[in-house]
């Protein structure tokens, strides 16, 4: 038996849309991505969901062992500072939480507070408190439940709180003092 041959077979260029579809398609993502890399609201300093809201409240214990919960601050204004010791920008600004902390008074008078936020070494934590001679009360939030509930998404992150427990003011990234002071002036407290 002999075998006929087959011409062989000389497929058809794709149709002129299936060739530029997926160029198209690369195209439209980089576009996307690059718009919303660009987008000034996502990548604000300032802002978030809370703001105008009532601060979520805790309890956590410091790193000398003493419970405070953000309840017994209620009727002063509160600056909470997220934060931890291997954070480049957290130690630009410990100097001026150090200087605001100053400030803190008893009883009706402005509170500061840090919280460690995915600390990795509470001796390290201790050194930085330490070195920048901080004052006020450091806090640990186990597990960054505190953290979370305030819409913590990485440090450091502060979080200005009116008397009447309202949040009024967030800041992402290391403060500067006029950033700093924008957000003394929403909770009422007289700017550094």
């Amino acid at each position: 038996m002999t075998e006929i041959p087959f011409p062989p077979k000389t497929s058809a260029p794709a149709p002129l849309w299936r060739r530029l579809l997926p160029p198209l398609f690369a195209a439209a993502l980089v576009a996307v991505l690059g718009a919303a890399l660009l987008n000034p609201s996502r990548n604000a300093t300032d802002g978030g969901p809370l703001i105008g809201k009532p601060a979520p409240d805790f309890t956590l214990t410091s790193l000398d062992g003493t419970r405070v919960s953000l309840a017994t601050l209620k009727g002063r204004p509160v600056v909470l500072n997220f934060w931890a010791s291997w954070c480049g920008p957290c130690r630009e600004e410990a100097p001026l939480f150090r200087e605001l902390s100053e400030r803190q008074g008893a009883g009706q008078g402005l509170a500061v507070v840090g919280i460690l936020f995915s600390e990795t070494n509470e001796r390290s934590a201790r050194d930085f408190i330490r070195e920048y001679a901080l004052a006020y009360p450091t806090l640990k939030d186990p597990g960054i439940n505190t953290g979370v509930n305030y819409g913590v998404s990485g440090v450091p992150e502060t979080v200005f709180i009116d008397q009447g427990g309202i949040v009024r003011h967030m800041d992402r990234g290391g403060l500067t003092r006029e950033r700093l002071n924008v957000g003394l002036e929403k909770i009422g407290v007289p700017a550094l």
